[in-house]
């Protein structure tokens, strides 16, 4: 007899099967970062071999011994490759077949060459500055983004309208979206200036519908960023319902974090999940821890397993993939475990293979996860 979580992924997999062939307009921004694949040296036995650090922990036990000392830590650059959460988030839905416009920064007067394979493919591309870079430091229980953006606090609200050609330009875009996406929050220092503008300015512009799009709010790890901030980032997110289906991702990390900042004391993931979302007034809160993943929608709580994946290839934008895949199943008018299953099987497949699954690799996955062989 079939047990629930088989049942549960066949099902996804019919529906996916019937709804082939859709037609999905998305805009995402509006960051971008060349990113730098990296593995530590723990060991090296000659110029072409050796053995990297697993753990962080391993690492930061290293850099400890170092104080009041000096030590010499060795990066090996496994890939370089385009980052940041909307590139990373957008490729993704890209390879599942969304007609996609990108906002952000990916390289002027030229596009990044790191950029251009995803640019190619999407229905237009607005660049508004240089991108970020990231030595992404790879580890079997996770990754420490060392990020350089100094150059990223160019990016506000007025040279967003200048490269969208105004706001009656920008609201004649978004009148034509499924889904409205605004990336890495943390990393943008002016993005809650952007947020103020597209409300203040857009919003008058833009229709009432019976269906709203889904505008998708993804912070990026807000430690570093003040209370007040982080305060001040919520409410704007809030207001952003008034015209969209708004869906805040946000890893376990950042859930805890976020539950700080509004005062809520929970140890549980599902609790501290609960609380967050009726805090927040929106549609969904979805979290994506490790070996699992959450939502909150309608005041309903949802979790599903994932395919975990002990020894994955690759980490850094697993947590976009999950978000790419969610997202997708909600813009087609999924449930809440259909579209956490299509989030876990998306950031399934990447960290196994190193890249976004297209539609055939996912079913495909999802066949194999069905019949125990993931």
């Amino acid at each position: 007899m079939m047990d629930k979580k088989s049942a549960a992924i066949g099902e996804l997999s019919s529906k996916l099967e019937s709804l082939k062939g859709f037609s999905l307009n998305m805009i995402i921004g509006v960051d971008g970062f060349v990113d730098e694949i990296i593995h530590v040296v723990d060991k090296r036995q000659d110029f072409n071999n050796f053995t990297r650090i697993g753990l962080i922990e391993e690492l930061g036990d290293r850099i400890v011994k170092a104080a009041g000392l000096s030590a010499n830590i060795e990066f090996v650059v496994q890939q370089t490759k385009l980052g940041g959460n909307g590139p990373i988030y957008s490729n993704a839905l890209i390879e599942y077949g969304v007609s996609l416009t990108y906002i952000g920064a990916i390289g002027l007067p030229d596009i990044h060459p790191v950029f251009k394979p995803m640019a190619d493919r999407t229905a237009a591309v607005y660049s508004l500055c240089d991108p970020g870079h990231t030595d992404a430091l790879e580890f079997t229980d996770g990754k420490l983004m060392l990020g350089k953006y100094s150059g990223l606090s160019v990016i506000t609200w007025e040279r967003f309208k200048e490269v969208l050609g105004g706001a009656d330009k920008i609201a004649e875009i978004i009148r034509q979206c499924h889904l409205f996406g605004m990336e890495n929050w943390t990393m943008v220092p002016n993005m809650s200036g952007i947020w103020e503008g597209l409300i203040n300015e857009v919003f008058p512009l833009l229709p009432d519908k019976d269906e709203k799009p889904i505008a998708f709010f993804d912070l990026a790890d807000p430690e570093k960023r003040t209370k007040t901030d982080i305060l001040n980032a919520m409410a704007l997110i809030g207001k952003f319902e008034s015209k969209f289906k708004t869906i805040l991702g946000l890893n376990e990390k950042e859930l805890y974090e976020i539950a700080a900042v509004f005062g809520v004391n929970e140890n549980s993931l599902k609790s501290a999940a609960e609380a967050v979302y009726k805090k927040l007034g929106v549609y969904c809160l979805v979290v994506h821890p490790t070996k699992e993943a959450i939502c909150v929608i309608n005041n309903e709580y949802y979790q599903a397993d994932g395919p975990y994946c002990a020894q994955p290839k690759l980490t850094t934008g697993a947590g976009d993939n999950f978000n790419a895949g969610f997202c997708l199943a909600q813009s087609l008018g999924l449930d809440p475990l259909s579209s956490l299953l299509l989030g876990v099987s998306t950031s399934g497949y990447y960290v196994r293979n190193a890249q976004s699954p297209n539609f055939e690799n996912l079913l495909n996955f999802l066949r194999d996860w069905q019949n125990g062989n993931i």
